[in-house]
Formats: C-alpha cells, structure tokens, sequence
C-alpha cells in the first residue's frame, strides 16, 4: 500500500479533508464490534424497560457545548 502525502495541506485543509472522508463512508455498512453489538443490545434492553428515562441526544449535546464551550 503506497503512502499518499499530506504536507503540502493546512491543518485545516486536513480536516476538511478527514470530514469529506469520514461523510463519503457508507455508516449501514460499517461493522460493529462483538463488544460494541453487545453494548448497543444492552442499552436498547434498558431503553424498552424505561422507556421515558434519558435524555435527548441534543439536549445532551447543547448542555456539553454550553459547559465546554
């Protein structure tokens, strides 16, 4: 496997470009691990017994971003 370089790219540039990347893969084809399948059973397990308990992922996310900037 050949080694492509980046030098001549802005740090920026190379994040725009590891974004670009990241959007391009297909995320329903990407395999889960044994521990993180078993991980996801157990949390959807412990959302059908409390159904109402938790928060809202962006709710989460703004109280992160408020406190973290």
């Amino acid at each position: 496997m050949s080694t492509l370089d980046f030098s001549h790219l802005s740090t920026q540039e190379r994040l725009i470009l590891i974004e670009e990347l990241w959007d391009s893969i297909d995320r329903d084809r990407l395999p889960l691990t044994e521990a993180q399948a078993i991980e996801v059973d157990r949390r959807l397990a412990q959302l059908d017994k409390r159904p109402g308990e938790g928060r809202d992922a962006f709710e989460a996310l703004a109280d992160l971003r408020k406190r973290f900037g």
